[in-house]
């Protein structure tokens, strides 16, 4: 393989060896072949020129062109074009296996024989410092030299197709057919971190990509603090779609950090369920049962069966990963007890979820988010319901919504 650097400033022979300059870029159209060099970029007599890539020899020193390539013609710029040296060399992509953001610091390039030439495929992406030592010692020493870091220095390749480019404006990202697809397969944890990673253009332009639950997800697990400017940056009527999304206790917490216009504003165009619920935490402290708590929460009656509990779980439009118990609540709405969900497993449809009922201690509205926390470690509890003075069940918490508050206090 050849690398980037190794051909930018190498020679160029058309086919009857006439010196044509030396590599200035070379040229990838995405729409048409994801990896396919289309185009090679010279410089003559202080002018760019471009002309087809159609190889008949590539050595360590020159590119002779194969017979029948056409005349080269003056560079045409194309938003549509990716650029290997402008566009990828040096600059920061998402590397998605490994979860984190990388830079370039070189592309690696095969030659393929194709129909009597030669063509010259993208490769990799050489994110470690075998490219960037490469990049250093270019022109001191042999290309054999060069050829044998890799027995002193481990590479840190990335597939072509295994990378996310970040291109930030939104029409040549379609141009480029750039999609976010294998992001938003990650964790929403990891690409939070991602998130934190990127400038702020960068940010805004992955997190605008995302569809609408996926960014709610990623958007509950950044700091708080990165949460309100990734909300400041969109549009009002993006972000009440993605806040719609979230579970209630995170979006009362990101909204409640807003200035009261702005929270306001995104209030108005949510959903009115959506709207009430979150409106309705925002009236409790954030630091109290009240503020922590959720309102999604899976409820039935004392009188409910193991059978109805199936049902209860389609229906339910909260954040199921969360949920590992049912709440049984008496009929003022009182909190009767928990039955976990673990137990359903092991008897009949027909039985009273009464038979199978713990009893759950509680937290009033108003409790510190210490007592909270207390309650959590005293019991080990992964479920603790929120209840008015009445004992009415209004919510409740979950052992992830704590972890989260104890993380943003240490922050």
């Amino acid at each position: 393989m050849y690398s980037l650097t190794e051909l930018i400033g190498m020679p160029i022979t058309d086919c009857h060896g006439k010196s044509l300059g030396k590599v200035r870029e070379l040229v990838v159209e995405p729409a048409h072949d994801p990896n396919l060099v289309q185009l090679l970029v010279f410089r003559q007599q202080g002018a760019l020129y471009q002309v087809p890539l159609r190889l008949k020899n590539l050595s360590s020193s020159s590119i002779e062109l194969a017979p029948g390539c056409p005349t080269p013609r003056r560079l045409q710029l194309d938003s549509a074009q990716l650029r290997l040296r402008r566009d990828v060399l040096d600059q920061q992509i998402i590397d998605v296996n490994g979860r984190k953001v990388v830079r370039v610091n070189d592309v690696e390039l095969e030659p393929v024989p194709h129909q009597g030439h030669l063509d010259l495929r993208a490769i990799q992406v050489e994110v470690g410092v075998l490219g960037a030592l490469r990049r250093l010692l270019q022109g001191l020493v042999p290309r054999a030299w060069l050829a044998g870091l890799s027995r002193w220095v481990r590479p840190r390749p990335i597939p072509w197709h295994m990378f996310n480019l970040i291109e930030t404006d939104p029409a040549r990202r379609v141009k480029l057919q750039i999609t976010y697809d294998a992001l938003a397969r990650l964790h929403p944890a990891d690409l939070a971190d991602i998130m934190e990673e990127l400038a702020p253009a960068e940010r805004e332009a992955v997190f605008e990509s995302l569809q609408n639950e996926v960014a709610a997800d990623v958007l509950g697990e950044v700091e708080p603090r990165l949460q309100r400017k990734i909300i400041a940056s969109l549009d009002k009527e993006k972000a009440a779609d993605i806040v719609e999304e979230m579970e209630p206790d995170e979006a009362a917490d990101i909204l409640s950090g807003l200035p009261h216009e702005a929270s306001e504003e995104i209030l108005r165009d949510m959903e009115a369920q959506e709207r009430e619920e979150v409106s309705d935490l925002l009236e409790f402290r954030h630091d109290s049962a009240g503020g922590l708590m959720t309102t999604d929460f899976l409820a039935l009656p004392l009188s409910a069966t193991v059978a109805d509990v199936p049902g209860a779980l389609h229906a339910f439009e909260g954040n199921l990963e969360v949920v590992n118990s049912v709440v049984l609540l008496e009929e003022n709405g009182r909190l009767a007890g928990l039955v976990p969900l673990a137990r359903l497993l092991l008897v009949s449809g027909l039985t009273p979820l009464a038979q199978l009922l713990v009893e759950s201690a509680s937290v009033a509205v108003e409790n510190s988010r210490e007592e909270v926390a207390e309650l959590f470690d005293k019991y080990n509890m992964l479920t603790l319901p929120v209840v008015n003075h009445e004992g009415q069940v209004l919510g409740v918490i979950t052992a992830d919504d704590v972890i989260s508050s104890l993380r943003a206090r240490e922050h």
